[in-house]
């Protein structure tokens, strides 16, 4: 599964922005900080001090067990399940008939457990068999009286016909509710929606629409009968062995799996789909996207057969499974979930071709794709051990940006992975492999995800590639169809490394948190040596204080660099290295791959050296960030370089911090960023600095990018300029665009017909309200909130009603329901500014105004179930 993470820049979220936006302004530029895509017992290892002294024993016995979730017991093996199902649309109702072969696990049994949530049941029996079997029920689980004792050698058959409710009861930050499946417009009664039906089985959710043993360690082979409307289009796992016409208008399509899968899953998804069909070897791939997207679907998924192939070289086990199949549906309660065979994927993906320049769904993919290795092939046994599929698929997104656009990006991504994972670290730390964990649903966090793929690159790195890629081929084929949890992987791991890999594991996995460094670098002119002098910092509860730590040192003199191979094992450890002159650079973890937050002493000399000789993006990037950090004067030495370097992100931060006087030769470069970068990022910042540079040729510049571009970016930069500098034909142009406008295209728009103040634009609002997703929505928001306030009473009336509608929890869109509460939010404050100046009828309004808006807000935040958006709500600021 691919989760979306609001890790919330409180700062910019919660400021009340009440003033005009300058229309040339990047819409919500800064809000990029918003999201970082993309949470056992404690283990205290403590420092050398003290050490051979005794404890106490009053503080250093334990008294209780500490708490520990297991994997679920095996009491019946799940073999084969045939379902069968229609629904009641209006009643968002499912009819079913399941049939599942079973036997006991080892021990002899005459009962049989099931998880059925919110099912009535009209049969219970033996297949074949009309005699009623006698069970337990409580509303979660049905527990059937066999008749007998079955022991292990013996396979029995219950049928059961049921009626399922599915209905939420929860939910988490990462999937936001555990329906199971979900009815979408099931009643037709939204005009702009298409009526679908979904599901979502993980964690344990499927048993909301069939009864199974719906756990992770449990697996079997399905068939699935579906009965729809003919108009509909079905996708499930494995293959569709037959469509029948029936009598009423209805069709039944029959999907067969015949490789054994764990039930969470299972999947089945119904709708009106446009299906595009592609091919890997002979497997079929294909992709379900709305009508109005066919001719968008290879887009959408770009590269998925080079990727299978990729993944099926890189791991010497090609891809397992019979199809490959992609869908996009609409009011996904998550990311994207990895069901064999049938990825489903939220619409936030679903874009025409020209909204995926520069921001293709490639990670998505490779993610969701690699879960096809592990997490569908080889599961984690139980939900503590999740990392052992999320880790991957994590990682399976470095691989894929080595491979395709090189290690520059690569370590991009690796870098803000890290800093993700730093950011909710902040906030606590568990271990990876986290027993304790209090909800299987907390296991979604940056945890299992970041920290969990920031750790393979590191025993990538320690065992190196031929030995890291042969254990996970070994892991693999000698876990196929199996759950497995962290030990597995590490004697996969030493089985072909020859290394006790104990210390790693331990530390990485069972332990929690990771080091912070503090590094000191010199130079011992008597003893010709260049010092490292290494300190770990950490001292949280639960992390180890001491980290083992093989990593490389790079020491740069007389030209050249020679590379030194330490082990950090100690709290504090000073290293040597023979060095003739003192070195213009020493560089700790040379590699850049430790997990680890990193502070020392180098010099700024030492970091203009660094920018110019060492060879990883992250070395530029941390010389970029430091010197623009401290203002720094040497920034100007490599500004030059930076807008030549080879990834674009070092170019956007020098497009960033250009002088305000720019000279002619800049201006000149500044145009060819402007017209022939290759990245769309880099080309509208480089428009927006030669306006700001007041380069002559900049509206002919931005006249051309608004004919001949069609990244959303460099168009949307391009707008804001013409209509600075010849305001009618930058109306002109927006009016033209407006109707079909997206992302920074439509926030730019906004922008300016919130500038203009005119009232007509508010039907363009109202109408694009519910078409805005991500940070464009709290733009989008904020600027119909603005104009709507220079209305009369009428307009502020009808502006509250929408917001608050918006704002309800029956909005799917956690963007649009943040961007419409900040909206109402800012629209109340702004009455209670307004208030203070005014007099008799006029501060009575405002005032009444602002108090039915703050009754307002207080209701959405205390029906808000989203647990971490209600606490960004509770950090608004709010004028009294």
């Amino acid at each position: 599964m691919k989760k979306i993470l609001w890790l919330l820049c409180i700062t910019l979220i919660v400021g009340a922005c009440s003033t005009q936006k300058p229309v040339t302004t990047t819409p919500v530029e800064s809000a990029k900080e918003l999201v970082a895509e993309v949470d056992l017992d404690t283990l205290d290892v403590t420092a050398d001090e003290g050490e051979g002294e005794e404890a106490e024993d009053s503080e250093a016995v334990e008294t209780t067990l500490a708490p520990y979730t297991p994997s679920a017991l095996r009491i019946n093996d799940l073999l084969h399940t045939k379902i069968d199902v229609r629904f009641d649309w209006a009643k968002e109702e499912v009819f079913g008939k399941v049939t599942l072969k079973l036997k006991p696990f080892f021990n002899p049994t005459s009962t049989l457990t099931l998880d059925a949530k919110g099912m009535d049941f009209q049969k219970v029996q033996f297949a074949g068999n009309e005699q009623a079997l006698k069970y337990n029920y409580d509303g979660q689980q049905i527990v059937i009286q066999l008749g007998r004792s079955f022991n292990r050698n013996e396979e029995y058959s219950i049928y059961i016909e049921y009626t399922a409710h599915p209905k939420a009861d929860g939910g988490s930050e990462a999937i936001t509710s555990n329906q199971g499946l979900f009815f979408i417009n099931p009643r037709g009664e939204e005009l702009d929606k298409p009526q679908q039906i979904w599901s979502q089985g993980e964690t344990e959710w499927n048993s909301r629409w069939f009864p199974t043993i719906d756990r992770p360690n449990e697996r079997s082979t399905e068939e699935l009968y579906v009965t729809v409307d003919k108009k509909f289009k079905t996708l499930s796992n494995g293959l569709l062995i037959s469509s029948t016409n029936n009598p009423d208008g209805t069709r039944t399509d029959y999907w067969k799996m015949d490789m054994p899968h764990a039930p969470y899953l299972f999947m089945l998804a119904v709708g009106d789909f446009a299906v595009v069909k592609d091919k890997w070897r002979n497997i079929e791939v294909s992709y379900y996207v709305e009508p109005a997207y066919e001719a968008d679907a290879r887009d959408i998924f770009a590269h998925t057969p080079e990727m299978i192939e990729f993944f099926s070289n890189k791991l010497g086990v090609n891809y397992p499974w019979p199809k490959f199949s992609q869908i996009i549906v609409r009011d996904y309660v998550s990311g994207a979930m990895e069901n064999t065979t049938a990825v489903v994927f939220g619409d936030f993906i679903q874009k025409h071709k020209w909204e995926l320049i520069d921001d293709s769904n490639d990670k998505i993919v490779a993610h969701e794709l690699f879960h096809h290795w592990f997490g569908d092939y080889v599961t984690c046994e139980s939900w503590p051990n999740l990392t052992m599929n999320e880790g991957f698929a994590n990682y399976s997104e470095y691989l894929w940006f080595e491979y395709k656009y090189g290690a520059d990006e690569a370590d991009h991504h690796l870098m803000t992975e890290q800093e993700g994972y730093f950011g909710s670290a902040a906030g606590g730390v568990h271990p990876l492999i986290h027993f304790g964990v209090a909800d299987k649903d907390d296991m979604f966090d940056a945890h299992s995800y970041n920290k969990g793929g920031a750790v393979l690159h590191m025993l990538r790195r320690h065992i190196g590639d031929e030995a890291f890629f042969t254990g996970l081929k070994n892991y693999l084929t000698q876990n196929a169809f199996k759950s497995v949890e962290a030990h597995t992987l590490r004697l996969a791991m030493e089985e072909v490394s020859g290394e006790d890999l104990n210390w790693f594991f331990n530390q990485w996995y069972f332990a929690s948190g990771h080091p912070k460094l503090t590094i000191e670098y010199g130079y011992d002119e008597a003893t010709k040596e260049a010092i490292v002098n290494v300190a770990q910092t950490q001292s949280e509860k639960g992390v180890p204080g001491v980290f083992v730590l093989p990593v490389a040192v790079d020491v740069y003199a007389e030209g050249r660099s020679i590379r030194h191979n330490i082990r950090v094992d100690q709290r504090e450890q000073t290293f040597r290295f023979p060095a003739a002159k003192k070195p213009d650079l020493i560089n700790f973890d040379a590699d850049r791959f430790l997990l680890a937050e990193i502070e020392d002493n180098k010099s700024e000399d030492e970091l203009v050296f660094q920018f110019k000789n060492a060879p990883k993006f992250i070395d530029r990037n941390e010389v970029m960030e430091r010197l623009l950090g401290a203002e720094s004067e040497k920034i100007s030495s490599i500004l030059p370089l930076a807008l030549n370097d080879r990834f674009f992100s070092i170019r956007s931060m020098a497009l960033d911090n250009l002088a305000e006087e720019l000279d002619p030769a800049l201006l000149t470069k500044l145009r060819d960023l402007a017209q022939n970068d290759k990245h769309s990022e880099v080309r509208a910042k480089a428009l927006s600095a030669l306006s700001e540079g007041n380069d002559p040729q900049t509206l002919a510049v931005a006249k051309v990018a608004i004919e001949k571009e069609q990244a959303l970016s460099v168009r949307a930069s391009a707008l804001g300029i013409i209509y600075q500098q010849d305001e009618a034909a930058g109306l002109a142009l927006a009016e033209k665009m407006a109707e079909t406008a997206k992302g920074p295209l439509l926030e730019a728009i906004a922008n300016i017909y919130t500038e203009k103040g005119d009232a007509k634009y508010l039907p363009f609002f109202e109408k694009r309200l519910a078409d805005v997703e991500g940070f464009t929505a709290i733009s989008f928001f904020e600027s119909y909130q603005i104009l709507a306030s220079r209305g009369d009473q009428a307009t502020i009336d009808k502006t509250i009603e929408v917001l608050s509608n918006f704002g309800a929890t029956t909005n799917p869109s956690l963007w649009r329901r943040f961007g419409a509460v900040k909206a109402l939010n800012d629209l109340r404050n702004d009455f209670r500014v307004k208030a203070r100046s005014a007099s008799g009828a006029e501060k009575t309004q405002f005032t009444s105004n602002a108090d039915r808006i703050a009754k307002i807000v207080d209701d959405l935040k205390s029906k808000e179930t989203n647990a971490e958006l209600k606490s960004v709500y509770d950090q608004l600021p709010v004028i009294k």
